[in-house]
């Protein structure tokens, strides 16, 4: 589950006092850095093993390979503070941190770092514009029972097509 979801959640139900914020926060950021290092002690563990899949291998040629392995090398702290701050980048850059052997301290250092900067801001909009959050969610639901209210319709006029187009072969 991307990390976004869990903190706007907390920043909203903070904001209607169903959690006080700063135990939230506390708990998002622990959470977050937990996962984070998961991905690292795995693909520390693991990572090599990972990178010889066929299906891997199709994306990330041996070529490729050492070169993202060399700018790792040569900029990994830079790209674990950068990929902390982009979803979808974010998980690949923590296990390729784990596969060139970025010390962990570092990595944790420079994701904590990263973390404390990014997530409470996160956290933060969610906490104040929950309000509007609530009139997006609402709207939401408003569509979703239109969507359904679609399906079904498209349903029924596809099993009347069926039975019509049945009836009519000898």
């Amino acid at each position: 589950m991307p990390e976004e979801v869990p903190i706007v959640a907390a920043g909203v139900l903070s904001h209607a006092e169903v959690f006080r914020w700063w135990l939230a926060l506390c708990v998002i950021l622990a959470g977050v850095l937990a996962g984070d290092a998961v991905l690292y002690w795995a693909s520390h563990h693991w990572g090599e093993l990972l990178l010889d899949w066929r299906v891997v291998r199709r994306v990330l040629s041996r070529a490729r390979e050492e070169r993202l392995k060399a700018a790792y090398r040569e900029h990994g702290v830079k790209i674990v503070f950068t990929a902390r701050h982009v979803m979808g980048l974010r998980a690949a850059a923590f296990i390729m941190a784990g596969i060139v052997r970025v010390p962990f301290w570092r990595f944790l250092a420079v994701d904590a770092a990263a973390a404390m900067l990014g997530i409470p801001v996160s956290f933060g909009l969610a906490y104040f514009f929950a309000d509007q959050v609530y009139g997006v969610l609402r709207d939401v639901h408003r569509i979703e029972r239109w969507l359904t209210l679609l399906a079904v319709a498209a349903v029924a006029a596809w099993l009347a097509l069926r039975t019509y187009r049945r009836s009519r072969r000898p």
